[in-house]
């Protein structure tokens, strides 16, 4: 008999001489009419959720469904990804919780690369080391490491505590932030920021369909703009290419303005569109994340967006882009106050934006407005999160040459070293530190900021119809878009005659 059977052998044995204990058996019961929150994984899918999760760590749990250990495991298994799995997440975006069913012959090559020897066998590593990875017990260094000691959810916990220095425990409930970032960020921090334009764009996109906001040809016109706008500067390629298709197929979704929102089978309505991929809203933000449940999340997550699509535009595309985010904003942001603080800055610009420098920093200028009226209002109602406490941005921390004086009630500001701290925050660090990958002969490919661009460029749009208004008023953006436009509806035109 090989060591593999005999391994195997053993682990039926131990199962069936706990199998009967009172407290698993108590386990199990708990856990029995819950949703598992370990993923599960298999050929087809493994790279690719392990290459595009926010997660820092993975655990990927190898198994058999046949195996008693294994079924005894699981209870033990949830507790644990519980904490760290899923949109209720108490410790969200940190270690991603994987299994992989090694009993199933579709994934028999996927346990040999990994050379599974027992069952469950469970193994450590940052996501994209496990993306068209293997694992050799006799290899001397690796960045998958075997995880030998966490037959219990209190070892398994224990040992994840070790290796990143935390301290979680299996009773932490969702109710702090307690280890949420400081203001002054770091550039590793920042990256974060990505998966969060990402949440809040998709936020706001099911906030339209839950409220069926689209309601008449100006709100239309508002969203096929923005949507427009995200589909060329969008800094999430995912995002991109969603908006692009959503633009694509407007006016079958949304005939004259009347859109269907329902989410189908197939593809004849808005809700079938998500924008940012079927994977997002995740259900959590990251470089966001208040230390309180209340605080920060979406609107933090929107201003990051709105700065990270400033500093991508050109100077012909500057005012569009102002229109775009302050009719997006005046028609779709259900705080009423807020939109209308919002919509009363835009309504102060009476000279069309034509440098995009422009633009930059009136998109600063006016988060910095709304966070000193916050906070004002906070520190009257003692409503501010207490580790995020609002500021004037960027800190002297961050960028001392953008001050040339400062003291309690006035800043003067160097405009050309905030327009410089800004490009750069949120364009080429923000861009550089966002990895998009792609997985090819197992290497890793990260597309660079040129290859971005033309992406993006490629990616404008605007339905016929309901976008010549646009077109006037956006030269640049119009015209391209509607040849764009055009050519797609010719090849869906001449696709379904040769179907």
């Amino acid at each position: 008999m090989s060591l593999v059977h005999l391994l195997l052998f053993a682990g039926l044995v131990i199962a069936a001489s706990s199998s009967s204990s009172p407290g698993s058996r108590l386990i199990l019961r708990e856990i029995a009419d819950q949703k598992d929150k370990a993923v599960e994984l298999n050929t087809t899918n493994f790279d690719s959720v392990l290459k595009d999760t926010p997660a820092k760590y993975a655990v990927v749990e190898f198994f058999a469904h046949w195996c008693p250990a294994c079924r005894n495991y699981k209870p033990h298994y949830e507790k644990v990804a519980r904490l760290f799995n899923g949109p209720d997440a108490i410790h969200p975006g940190i270690v991603l919780m994987t299994r992989v069913d090694c009993a199933m012959k579709t994934n028999t090559k996927l346990c040999d690369k990994f050379s599974v020897s027992h069952y469950p066998m469970l193994f450590w590593g940052p996501p994209t080391k496990f993306v068209s990875g293997s694992w050799e017990p006799k290899k001397d260094k690796s960045d998958i490491l075997v995880i030998d000691d966490g037959r219990t959810a209190d070892r398994l916990l224990n040992w994840i505590n070790k290796q990143i220095g935390s301290s979680y425990g299996l009773d932490d409930q969702k109710f702090e932030n307690e280890h949420a970032l400081s203001n002054i960020t770091d550039y590793n921090q920042i990256s974060q920021a990505v998966y969060d334009v990402e949440e809040a764009t998709a936020e706001a996109f099911d906030i339209i369909l839950a409220h069926k906001a689209i309601k008449s040809s100006e709100t239309s016109a508002s969203f096929i703009r923005f949507i427009q706008l995200l589909a060329a500067h969008h800094l999430s390629r995912r995002c991109r290419k969603g908006a692009a298709e959503i633009l694509v197929n407007y006016d079958d979704l949304c005939p004259s303005g009347n859109c269907s929102y329902e989410k189908s089978g197939g593809n004849d309505t808005l809700g079938n569109f998500p924008i940012c991929g079927k994977d997002v809203p995740r259900g959590y933000y990251m470089f966001c994340r208040g230390s309180k449940n209340d605080t920060r999340g979406f609107s933090c997550g929107l201003w990051v967006l709105m700065h990270s699509l400033s500093v991508r535009i050109e100077d012909g595309e500057s005012h569009f882009a102002f229109t775009a985010i302050c009719d997006f904003v005046n028609n779709f942001f259900m705080c009423d106050e807020c939109r209308l603080h919002f919509n009363d800055m835009c309504l102060r610009v009476k000279t069309p934006f034509k440098k995009a420098r422009d633009f930059v920093l009136w998109v600063w200028s006016t988060h910095n407005k709304v966070n000193e009226r916050l906070m004002k209002d906070e520190a009257s109602l003692g409503t501010a999160d207490p580790k995020f406490p609002k500021i004037i941005w960027p800190p002297k921390e961050l960028c001392p040459l953008c001050y040339l004086s400062s003291n309690q009630k006035s800043i003067e500001w160097d405009h050309n070293h905030v327009y410089m701290f800004l490009k750069n925050n949120y364009g080429p660090k923000l861009n550089s530190l966002y990895k998009e990958k792609s997985v090819s002969g197992g290497k890793e490919e990260t597309v660079s900021a040129t290859e971005d661009l033309t992406v993006a460029t490629n990616a404008l749009v605007v339905p016929i119809g309901a976008a010549l208004a646009i077109a006037i008023a956006s030269c640049a953006f119009g015209a391209l878009a509607c040849y764009w436009r055009t050519q797609q509806k010719n090849r869906k035109y001449y696709f379904h005659l040769s179907t």
